[in-house]
């Protein structure tokens, strides 16, 4: 096929892949937005495939027909709670594609003289591909719950870590020196892959989603440098998308925490301070139990009403029960709005998603900045499966691990009802004297269940 139509298409294509994102910015254009990337990506494959520097087609339409099998079944099992896994391992299958082709292409090169470009990208693929790679998979571990569950180190990681990405850089000097050393390579690749492990290992809590948008950078990265070995216009304009959004989500997410990249890669997970009051000393004689009937007493004679929702509504699947909570509350008269911060749950708009798939509004759902000066007027607010997001300690601990995190204000709300199965404490790992709060109360119940019992109290007012 002419070059110029080839490069033609993949202009076409990198319109659509950035109205595909502009369109993802708002959820009644997101679904535009995903049919226009996924056009784009359609006129990118098939453009790349009528170049005749592929395999063949056989393997091809392999691959296509045993991914579409491996995504079909990972859309229809996978449940909402474990979108942050699934895209922990997108991000690594992409890092691990990138050190892969990248390595094939040094292996055909091999006996030629690549020119600098080439063997510069080709060990920026390897040493980005394998951080993600290994990086994500470790990721992917701990949200699992499979291993290594919060933040992990011994003593002098810092240094092991310096050292090694020491080493790895000067691994990587030497493959763009000496490119026809294969093995070179793939020596560079292990220890890239080591550093991955070391980096993402430390890192644990709260600051797990960072890490997510991070890694999603980075495989973005690696693509893009895979493109420069390739020599593929296409590859370089999609990877440089996905890391540059994936830099600007990053940013966001520790805007939001109040805390800087660096500190979230190098200064370890939030923790339990050294001076924050113990839960026993923050919680005792203080809690205020109360019931569904109760609560639905209280919501009967509130103007406005503010639902703030955490992991834990993503873990009791309560979505669906919240809709008809408000459904019902809107029959009577009240307003019902639903406060998001940017980092509930475990990666950006899992909130906004499970709502959405229940079909809430979206201009019910506020974000934090939007609402928190409102908070005063708000009647009750009901804080469903959030922990940190809503801690006053942020605001008056200056000792508290979350010390100036914007939190969302539901301290300041007439009422509030915290609904969680029990006192644990959030990623953070410290109490929360909202719990104890003389405006709070606690409804100790699975998130589904509580709002169940909430609604069916309220058909009996």
């Amino acid at each position: 096929m002419n070059l110029s139509i080839i490069n033609l298409v993949y202009l076409l294509a990198s319109v659509l892949f950035i109205l595909g994102i502009k369109g993802l910015t708002h959820p009644k254009s997101a679904v535009r937005g995903n049919v226009l990337s996924a056009f784009g990506m359609l006129l990118a494959v098939a453009v790349t495939l009528f170049d005749k520097n592929i395999l063949s087609f056989e393997y091809i339409f392999a691959g296509i027909v045993l991914g579409a099998a491996i995504g079909a079944v990972l859309a229809m099992k996978i449940e909402m709670t474990a979108m942050p896994q699934l895209v922990a391992l997108f991000n690594g299958f992409g890092g691990g594609a990138s050190v892969l082709v990248a390595g094939a292409t040094l292996v055909q090169a091999s006996g030629a003289a690549p020119g600098l470009q080439f063997s510069i990208a080709t060990a920026l693929s390897g040493i980005i591909g394998g951080v993600t790679f290994w990086g994500s998979f470790v990721a992917f571990g701990k949200l699992q719950r499979l291993f290594l569950e919060g933040a992990c180190s011994f003593g002098g990681q810092r240094l092991v870590n310096l050292a090694l990405a020491v080493v790895t850089v000067g691994l990587g000097v030497y493959v763009s020196i000496v490119p026809e050393d294969i093995t070179g390579y793939w020596v560079m690749v292990g220890a890239a892959s080591v550093l991955g492990v070391l980096l993402t290992m430390a890192i644990g809590g709260a600051d797990m989603p960072v890490v997510i948008a991070l890694l999603n950078s980075y495989s973005g990265i690696a693509a893009s440098a895979t493109g420069f070995v390739l020599e593929n216009n296409m590859l370089i304009i999609a990877g440089s998308l996905v890391g540059a959004s994936g830099i600007i989500l990053t940013k966001i997410m520790c805007r939001a925490m109040n805390r800087s990249l660096t500190n979230v890669l190098f200064g370890g997970s939030l923790g339990p301070g050294e001076k924050t009051a113990s839960a026993d000393d923050v919680y005792a004689g203080k809690v205020k139990a109360t019931s569904g009937e109760e609560v639905a007493m209280i919501l009967d004679g509130a103007q406005r009403v503010v639902v703030v929702p955490g992991y834990g509504m993503a873990v009791a699947q309560a979505q669906h029960a919240v809709r008809d909570l408000m459904n019902q509350l809107e029959a009577r008269g009240t307003t019902v709005e639903f406060a998001i911060h940017p980092v509930a749950g475990r990666m950006p708009g899992h909130m906004n998603v499970l709502l959405a798939e229940a079909e809430v509004p979206y201009d019910k759902l506020r974000e934090m900045d939007s609402i928190n000066p409102e908070m005063s007027q708000i009647d009750v607010a009901i804080v469903l499966g959030a922990n940190d997001v809503v801690n006053p300690l942020a605001k008056t601990d200056p000792a508290s691990p979350i010390a100036g995190m914007p939190i969302i204000n539901v301290d300041e709300c007439r009422t509030v009802i915290v609904v969680k199965r029990s006192l644990s404490p959030g990623f953070a790992r410290i109490p929360n004297p909202l719990f104890s709060a003389d405006n709070a109360l606690m409804y100790f119940e699975d998130g589904k269940k509580a709002v169940q019992q909430i609604c069916e109290a309220m058909k009996e007012l």
